[in-house]
């Protein structure tokens, strides 16, 4: 991904930003934080294995889900000094296309809808101002609406379901307080590990079943308020 480069230098633009200590900074045991975040979404959405394929179609199909950006927010809760547990809010929405084994681009699914809910535990080292952090938890993607691809409806198909699963989300990020008030700045790299199961249906059969590979990245950044 091209962004990499760009969030390095986004870090140590981060880091590098003068800061005045919110407070006491060695007690921040029982602090609330809250963040509000725009967020890239970068999902994978090969193909990995077709376990019902009715219509027929070629073995070396294969898809992609759409990059989106969305809002979100994020809730932490400081347990100790340097540890805390972070929960986020949010819903991203997706298409899936085929990339090989059909015409580039056709739609097999629309308007994919996705709450990635996930809770992270998060350990945050102290340099200063800048407080870097590294985090992981569990991740349960919740599909929650979905339509079948303007190419799938030709062969029938009235019903998409995609499955929602638990997988694990790891996690790194930068929060710089600005003034003494609470506020600061926070840039923060999620790696979710997690599949789901498509499935198309016409009528009450089941036509097409695939296993897909998610493996989403977000990249958020943002403004904090920690109290």
């Amino acid at each position: 991904m091209k962004l990499f480069p760009m969030l390095g230098v986004a870090v140590l633009a981060l880091a590098a930003t003068p800061a005045v200590a919110q407070g006491d900074e060695a007690d921040r045991a029982g602090d609330i934080q809250f963040k509000v975040l725009g967020t890239y979404v970068a999902p994978d959405g090969a193909i990995t294995d077709i376990n019902v394929n009715l219509p027929g179609l070629p073995a070396s199909l294969q898809t992609e889900a759409n990059d989106n950006v969305t809002p979100t927010v994020a809730i932490e809760w400081f347990v100790t000094n340097n540890i805390s547990i972070e929960t986020i809010a949010g819903m991203t929405q997706h298409d899936v296309d085929t990339v090989a084994g059909l015409p580039a681009g056709a739609e097999l699914v629309s308007d994919a809808k996705l709450i990635p809910a996930t809770v992270t535990a998060k350990y945050h080292f102290d340099l200063g101002g800048a407080k870097p952090y590294v985090g992981a938890g569990p991740a349960l993607f919740l599909w929650v609406g979905d339509d079948p691809g303007a190419a799938t409806l030709p062969l029938g198909v009235t019903e998409t379901n995609l499955s929602n699963e638990l997988g694990l989300a790891l996690q790194a990020g930068i929060d710089v307080p600005i003034g003494d008030k609470g506020f600061g700045l926070s840039l923060d790299v999620k790696r979710y590990f997690i599949d789901t199961t498509a499935r198309w249906f016409v009528g009450n059969t089941l036509a097409i079943e695939t296993e897909h590979k998610l493996d989403p990245w977000l990249i958020s950044a943002g403004v904090a308020y920690r109290f």
